[in-house]
């Protein structure tokens, strides 16, 4: 079980971030725990990017670009594939056409008008809402890139539970798809929205419940595009996991933004 758990963390990371991490096992058991540890990841990735905001406001550069700065850590630490899963999703899903045409588009390395638009949206609402947070305080700003980052990869595992099955028969999508018995990832869910809403608890009882509502709003936020990704093209791939994650760290900030 030590050994399990210690291939999983890997597996987590190394799928999930740039971090120097050697996967060293994929078989189905490896998938289930590192999807499990998917929220662990996004806190190191949440860690990061908060670092990284709050160094540069108090370095005195202004809650626009802190905003800027923990944005962009999350994309570089995923070398943008979650930000290109989403464009391709999106893609898939404008152009209308039956799965198998959908999932071709998909697959090409281009990027079409669906999904640069939905990348720049995507991207101007996490700014935004960072820029307001941090505008409050570099501790808000960083509680947010975290609890954003967190609620991303907790919709990963979510979106790997077993009863969603896999688009395709091959790529990680395939890997990861049905890993996690559903009891197990509304555990994990139910766990990392308390951290999340302790988290809180530093701006008080409304904090507590405000984060802990940022984590729920973005998990139903992901489930919608998660459910209409599977109608639509039959099951999850890695691009739709990349969507469904970018989808629920924007849902999480604009639930904390229309809280603040």
């Amino acid at each position: 079980m030590t050994s399990l758990n210690s291939h999983g963390i890997r597996f987590a990371f190394g799928t999930l971030t740039v971090l120097p991490v050697r996967v060293s096992r994929w078989d189905r058991a490896t998938a289930r725990t590192g999807m499990l540890c998917a929220p662990l990841a996004g806190l190191v990735v949440g860690l990061l990017a908060a670092a990284l905001g709050s160094l540069s406001l108090l370095a005195g550069s202004g809650p626009l670009l802190a905003a800027v700065a923990s944005v962009a850590v999350p994309a570089a630490l995923t070398r943008g594939l979650h930000l290109d899963g989403l464009a391709d999703t999106a893609d898939g899903l404008g152009s209308g056409k039956p799965a198998e045409d959908a999932l071709r588009i998909m697959k090409q390395s281009d990027i079409g008008p669906f999904g640069v638009i939905t990348l720049l949206l995507v991207l101007l609402a996490q700014v935004a809402v960072l820029f307001e947070l941090y505008g409050e305080g570099w501790a808000h700003g960083a509680l947010g890139a975290v609890v954003a980052a967190v609620a991303a990869r907790l919709a990963l595992t979510l979106a790997s539970r077993q009863g969603v099955p896999p688009a395709r028969p091959e790529g990680l999508g395939a890997a990861v798809a049905s890993t996690v018995p559903v009891r197990w990832a509304l555990l994990a869910a139910a766990v990392t929205t308390a951290l999340c809403g302790a988290a809180g608890t530093v701006f008080g009882p409304y904090g507590a419940l405000h984060h802990a509502s940022a984590v729920l709003g973005a998990l139903a936020a992901a489930e919608l595009l998660l459910r209409h990704c599977v109608r639509r093209f039959g099951g999850v791939t890695g691009d739709v996991f990349g969507g469904v994650g970018e989808t629920a760290a924007t849902a999480a900030l604009v639930v904390l933004a229309l809280g603040a």
